[in-house]
């Protein structure tokens, strides 16, 4: 792998093959997290009116979605690289911890400890959402330290964990899970067992973390905990320093906003410039930017090239709408400056996140779906009819098992594969998606598309997902056919 020399600074607009084959490897890491876990509660509606009662907006609850936040994003995002993640936190004998372990259980490659205090209150932070805009915050939360029995049952917990995985992350939001002397100890038994630890840090108080392999402070945070300014990059430079040497840190690696990271290690300091495209939501960022720098460490990559990723990362995050999470795909596209038909062939999680970019933009979001096996002028007609329609087409694709299901053999003719890439590669097609089920609901529910179109050739009544289109405020469209463009049968030609 090309090492990148100090002082220099990368060139986000160039081809990085090293980074990519990097990338690839993250797959294939552990990690353990400790840290403090909240509940993530978004309620999203439309304002349309004012209380009669108080001059305060009036938001028609539309969905609810709950997330782990917190170091749970901070699983999240590692379980979007593939890494395999253990996770300690405590929460407490309450609904929100309830729904907790179960957001936690469910994700893959998790091997979850979540604590339970009967007397503690489990940390909710619900926000209400209209027209992409937070109207308001509610947090509900206790941040005094755990119960000092239960602090020594993390830490044995702990001591097992980090022997069996590569890195330790520290998630330090300070409620309470690494207050008292819990950092500290973490740290401790961190150098006994040989593994390398990161502390997101929290407060002024950096001496908890005393002997971390890196610590990772916002600008504001490192000029507190310093005593020093850290308005500009000499400032930050020599803060870290300052710090490094005062508590014994292998590395400083500060996070500066729309400045991108500066690192300061033994081999002197280096900046890395902010990757972002374009800055929709900032929520979460340092928690993606941690998960990477965690994996990439327990991938034994150099740490200017962990920084330089946990940079990209970031940049990626913030283009996207509310806490999501960074996938490899992601990394591989930004890194890659070409552009390939066959990255808007993406999974269903990925296009939601798509279709919620676009809508934040103002853009009308289609969708239409079919088996399209061997295409011809009724499939390509209906398409560009359908992408005139919207800002931004997506298309369900019937996967093969599905076709298979419905239709029998020897259909269909063209693997999943062979079709996604040709649908692909149409101008007016924006996205692909595959989807397994017999029906596209599910998708389009997921979806929530502004139109959904298909061929007057299905009756109003069979067309999929038209009534829950139409509930929340969207349109249904049916494009005409030429006779000649209709489908016509296929018959498989033998040897």
């Amino acid at each position: 792998m090309n090492q990148i020399t100090p002082g220099s600074t990368p060139r986000p607009d160039q081809p990085q093959p090293d980074l990519a084959a990097a990338v690839r490897r993250l797959a294939h890491t552990n990690v353990l997290v400790i840290g403090d876990v909240m509940l993530d509660r978004y309620t999203y509606g439309e304002v349309a009116r004012i209380s009669l009662e108080a001059p305060v907006p009036i938001l028609a609850i539309d969905r609810e979605v709950a997330l782990p936040g917190g170091a749970g994003n901070v699983v999240r995002n590692l379980t979007a690289l593939g890494a395999a993640t253990a996770f300690i936190s405590v929460v407490g004998d309450d609904q929100a911890g309830s729904d907790l372990t179960g957001l936690i259980g469910g994700q893959p490659n998790v091997e979850p400890w979540l604590l339970v205090q009967g007397s503690r209150t489990t940390t909710l932070k619900t926000r209400l959402i209209a027209a992409g805009q937070q109207l308001l915050r509610a947090d509900r939360e206790q941040t005094d330290p755990i119960h000092p029995k239960l602090a020594e049952r993390l830490l044995r917990i702990a001591v097992d964990a980090m022997a069996a995985t590569s890195v330790t992350v520290l998630s330090d939001y300070g409620k309470g899970v690494l207050g008292g002397d819990v950092a500290a100890n973490l740290v401790q038994a961190a150098q006994k067992t040989g593994r390398k630890l990161i502390v997101d840090p929290r407060g002024s108080d950096f001496a908890r973390y005393a002997g971390a392999d890196v610590v990772m402070p916002n600008r504001q945070e490192l000029a507190a905990a310093a005593h020093m300014p850290a308005e500009n990059e000499a400032q930050i430079v020599a803060a870290a320093e300052h710090l490094r040497r005062q508590h014994g840190f292998g590395a400083v690696v500060v996070t500066r906003g729309n400045d991108g990271m500066t690192l300061v290690d033994d081999h002197g300091s280096q900046h890395f410039p902010a990757e972002a495209a374009d800055v929709f939501d900032t929520s979460g960022a340092g928690d993606t930017a941690l998960a990477m720098l965690g994996a990439a460490l327990a991938a034994q990559l150099e740490l200017p090239v962990a920084v330089r990723l946990a940079n990209l990362a970031a940049g990626i995050s913030v283009g996207k709408v509310g806490a999501s999470v960074v996938r490899e795909g992601d990394l591989l596209a930004a890194l890659t400056p070409q552009h390939s038909a066959l990255r808007k062939v993406v999974s269903r999680e990925e296009a939601v996140e798509q279709a919620e970019r676009w809508r934040h933009r103002g853009w009308r979001v289609g969708f239409t779906n079919g088996y399209f096996d061997l295409l011809h002028q009724g499939h390509i007609a209906l398409l560009e009819q359908a992408r005139a329609a919207c800002d931004r087409l997506i298309v369900g694709l019937n996967a093969d098992t599905g076709v298979r299901r419905q239709k029998g053999a020897p259909h269909p003719v063209q693997p999943e594969a062979a079709r996604a890439a040709v649908l692909a590669s149409f101008a007016c097609v924006d996205l692909v998606c595959l989807f397994e089920e017999d029906s596209p609901e599910a998708l389009i529910e997921a979806l929530r598309p502004d139109v959904l179109i298909k061929g007057a050739n299905h009756a109003i009544e069979d067309v999929v997902g038209a009534d829950r289109v139409r509930g929340w405020g969207g349109r249904v469209l049916q494009i005409d056919l030429l006779a000649e463009q209709l489908p016509q049968p296929v018959t498989p030609v033998k040897g």
